[in-house]
């Protein structure tokens, strides 16, 4: 697993009255990174007192964020439900349909556990052939556990998981990211969605180690120009549990300007999970294959077109497009947009400034505009690339790193 380094150098005295300056040690760990040295041992001062709790920025291999540089932009549509993701059942003419969408910005950190519990519901009445609509994170997962439940599954969809908008997303541990309006889910959803995330964590953690990656820890650095002073503006009051899950990560820790080496005066770490999608998806749709299962290319208008599945239960998991299907008009698109930089494996961790936030991923590093609060892209259905757009977020990456562009 690729982690961030953990040593920290030791200063003598003197570096310590003269404090560096943290461009220049940006510079200086792209000279690092051409010759091949980043991360290799200092250079041993000679000896003379130091101050033993002091601990220098750690070797950062910097970002090369420039236009010319990116590869792609793709968009992705959010699916999200002020009442939170719909788990439920009901009859459709003689099928029983289990309904598993709706999971904002949350699907792949949360689509363990809401699988589990929706295959739970699917199987209580004895079948053991089952359709699964959708190929995204929601579907995979779903007919993973069915699959190992003991179920003949299907997977019904339009597209295969590499062509889903679940293959769009950013890729990093967010289960509470636009995943309900606090005002508007009933009593109990928070103590089901905790019960849910530590089910999708524990699941999650059984694909470290292993090759390609799928799932790996790695360190954020939220950056600021302005004292931070409280919660980020939130119009319009989105839930946010995180307080319920906070045994499940590492506390983030406030660094001084010492200890860090962008060019901002505030920053902060914290260490997350994060998902290698590519190598991810291609991961359980081999294991769901060799396991017996099959996918069929099919689209469905209408749910009376379920009718011809010879399956008599089905799990629903076609995230947004459920709005069209189903005719769900509480479920609203969420846009957002990645720019995909050319990969860089030497960087191993992310960044978050000014509404904008990248992360290294094995197939690119991806770079998104988030907005100044959660509602920037809501009700944004225009799934059209925006050069401007990815041109701007690449730009503000660039400023941290003067020296590598």
């Amino acid at each position: 697993m690729s982690s961030l380094p953990s040593r920290r150098l030791i200063r003598p005295p003197s570096a310590v009255s003269a404090r560096p300056d943290r461009r220049a040690l940006l510079g200086g760990a792209l000279t690092l990174a051409g010759s091949g040295l980043l991360g290799g041992c200092a250079t041993a001062a000679p000896p003379s007192p130091v101050r033993p709790d002091f601990r220098g920025p750690p070797p950062l291999a910097p970002i090369r964020a420039r236009p010319d540089r990116i590869t792609g932009i793709t968009v992705c549509l959010r699916p999200f439900r002020a009442a939170g993701p719909r788990l439920d059942a009901e009859t459709v003419g003689d099928k029983l349909v289990v309904h598993n969408y709706g999971h904002g910005g949350s699907g792949w950190s949360l689509s363990w556990g809401y699988a589990l519990e929706a295959v739970r519901m699917a199987l209580a009445g004895g079948a053991r052939d089952i359709a699964v609509l959708g190929a995204g994170a929601l579907g995979l997962t779903a007919a993973t556990v069915a699959q190992r439940a003991g179920a003949r599954v299907t997977i019904y969809a339009r597209e295969r998981p590499q062509e889903t908008r679940s293959a769009r997303a950013t890729g990093v541990w967010s289960p509470d990211s636009r995943i309900a309006l606090s005002g508007s889910v009933d009593a109990g959803f928070p103590a089901r969605w905790e019960a849910f995330t530590r089910s999708s964590f524990r699941m999650h953690q059984q694909f470290l180690g292993l090759a390609d990656a799928p799932v790996e820890w790695t360190e954020r650095y939220i950056l600021s120009d302005l004292r931070p002073s409280g919660p980020s503006p939130d119009p319009m009051g989105f839930a946010h549990y995180g307080g319920r899950i906070r045994d499940l990560t590492p506390e983030t820790v406030t660094l001084s300007p010492a200890d860090h080496p962008f060019p901002t005066p505030y920053a902060r770490r914290a260490a997350l999970p994060m998902f290698n999608i590519t190598a991810y998806a291609r991961m359980l749709v081999d294991d769901f294959l060799l396991g017996g299962g099959r996918f069929e290319t099919v689209e469905f208008h209408s749910p009376s077109e379920l009718a011809r599945l010879p399956q008599a239960v089905i799990i629903n998991c076609p995230g947004y497009g459920a709005r069209a299907l189903w005719k769900d008009e509480s479920l609203m698109p969420v846009r957002g947009q990645i720019a995909w930089l050319v990969p860089q494996p030497e960087v191993t961790y992310g960044v978050h400034y000014r509404g904008v936030g990248t992360i290294s991923r094995r197939d690119g590093l991806v770079v998104q505009n988030s907005g100044p609060d959660e509602s920037y892209g809501h009700d944004d259905a225009n799934e059209a690339p925006d050069r401007a757009e990815a041109d701007a977020a690449v730009a503000m990456i660039a400023r941290l790193f003067p020296a590598a562009t």
